[in-house]
């Protein structure tokens, strides 16, 4: 654990004030380097030695360590010790249609978080389509008909019911592949032939070179934030994998990362004073390549502003040959191990936390992937170091039997 000793110094005016203290690791009472310590106009990040002092006039101010969970201390504390916890994310996938608190899906998943080690879960608060899980008050999303298949008619007693349990809660928001968004606003929608285009499963993209795709999503993330979500998970954060389609500048390699880089930047700006992590997905082939694939993913570009990095390690998406395998949905282990091992290089391995594979192989073997196979892969995670993991089912349908690799060692729920 963290503790962070507060004292209450100088008063600058009538209502700021300069709260100095210190961020110590109590396991072995090393200082904490660059934490962020924030309120609502501001971040300061924690020295070498864990001292900082920031100059404020918030009532509260919350501290975002990696490794720990969010925190949150009175900034007129004195002499008060806080502790800060810390954890290894062990998450299921929770799919949009399972957030309804009725389904089987739902009450499988407290379930198994009140039986198993697990201490995460990933929702879907804005699906591909573009659906939103629950209503708020921002415009755009009413306009566009987000909220018209909602399964969440209560945020706080959905929030509740997980916090009951002590779980990290991690908003997944689909960015730039977004169908409802895309046709209410064909201005700024991806074009092909004169026409919006769309994907494989018929869905639109909006253009990431356009910043009124940027506001919108950071829109829905920061009302997220405000109601309790612990961390911002971002998916489909990249250019469509597609040749001919127009944008609105010229598909380089350069100007896609400059754009990304540039959208993880103003989504930072605007949720870090919240006290949330984020979160960036990328293909699990990000971890070998030396470019950015045509899509704008680069892991060191991506790690300047996210806090973690979650490549979808599913074996069944290597290609044939990749790492000497003809399948290497084969070869659970091997596939997520190494890949983990290969991006130390770009990143400090904390800030690597995979998507696992939850689901059978699609390619000409439709293997199984069932207990071993999950186990496998859970256990080359903590082999290789990452900060914990994410398991992937597209139905959300989860064995404990799959997870005794961590039960087994009555590992905690922090650990």
């Amino acid at each position: 654990m963290i503790k962070i000793l507060s004292l209450l110094f100088i008063t600058t005016g009538l209502y700021a004030k300069v709260v100095i203290g210190f961020l110590e690791d109590s396991k072995n009472n090393s200082p904490i380097a660059n934490a962020d310590i924030c309120d609502k106009y501001q971040c300061i990040q924690s020295k070498k030695d864990g001292s900082f002092k920031i100059t404020t006039d918030a009532l509260k101010l919350k501290v975002v360590a990696r490794g720990y969970r969010p925190f949150a201390f009175k900034s007129n504390a004195q002499k008060k010790i806080h502790f800060l916890t810390p954890i290894k994310i062990k998450a299921l996938y929770l799919t949009f249609w399972g957030c309804n608190q009725h389904s089987k899906t739902f009450k499988n998943t407290i379930k198994l978080l009140k039986q198993s080690s697990i201490n995460a879960v990933v929702v879907d608060l804005k699906n591909e389509y573009g659906d939103i899980l629950y209503k708020s008050d921002i415009k755009k999303a009413k306009e566009y008909g987000a909220f018209k298949n909602r399964q969440v008619y209560n945020i706080e007693d959905f929030i509740a019911r997980f916090k009951a349990e002590d779980t990290y809660l991690i908003a997944r928001i689909v960015l730039f592949k977004d169908e409802l968004q895309a046709s209410a606003n064909p201005d700024y929608a991806i074009f092909k032939d004169g026409h919006i285009w769309r994907n494989g499963d018929g869905m639109a993209w909006v253009d990431p070179f356009d910043k009124r795709s940027w506001k919108y999503a950071v829109d829905i993330a920061e009302d997220a934030a405000k109601r309790g979500f612990d961390e911002i998970n971002f998916d489909y954060i990249r250019f469509p994998a597609k040749d001919g389609i127009q944008l609105q500048k010229t598909n380089t390699i350069q100007n896609r990362l400059q754009t990304l880089d540039g959208f993880l930047a103003y989504a930072k700006k605007r949720l870090r004073p919240y006290g949330v992590f984020i979160s960036v997905d990328i293909f699990g082939n990000i971890c070998w390549s030396k470019d950015d694939m045509g899509i704008g993913q680069n892991i060191e570009n991506f790690a300047k502003h996210a806090d973690y990095i979650a490549p979808m390690l599913y074996p069944s998406c290597f290609e044939s040959g990749t790492l000497g395998h003809c399948y290497p949905s084969e070869y659970p282990y091997e596939m997520v191990y190494k890949s983990i091992k290969h991006t130390h290089s770009k990143i400090d391995p904390s800030r690597i936390r995979p998507w696992l594979q939850g689901f059978r192989d699609y390619t000409k073997r439709k293997k199984h992937y069932g207990d071993y196979e999950i186990q496998q892969q859970i256990q080359a995670v903590m082999d290789a170091g990452a900060d914990g993991w994410m398991l992937w089912s597209p139905t959300s349908k989860y064995r404990l039997s799959s997870l005794e690799v961590i039960s087994s060692k009555k590992e905690r729920k922090n650990d």
